[in-house]
């Protein structure tokens, strides 16, 4: 599995890079208590991990998750 997401990358690069992670953040919504993509799209995943109490570790590794399901499909 490779690493593509790092905590620094903004979530408008995320998304914009790799359309299947939109889906990632739309999990973490009700945790968070807003629409990330909404809310957020400027900040880093790090940033919005601390902003809303998520846990970074395991959003990084759900969204390289679905960057990797989407390459090994292709």
């Amino acid at each position: 599995m490779k690493n593509v997401i790092q905590a620094k990358m903004t979530l408008l690069d995320i998304v914009s890079e790799h359309e299947e992670t939109i889906e990632v953040f739309q999990r973490y919504d009700e945790q968070a208590g807003v629409c990330l993509c909404c809310t957020a799209l400027f900040d880093s995943v790090e940033a919005v991990a601390k902003n809303f109490a998520l846990d970074l570790p395991t959003l990084i590794s759900d969204l390289n998750q679905a960057i990797n399901q989407v390459t090994d499909q292709a």
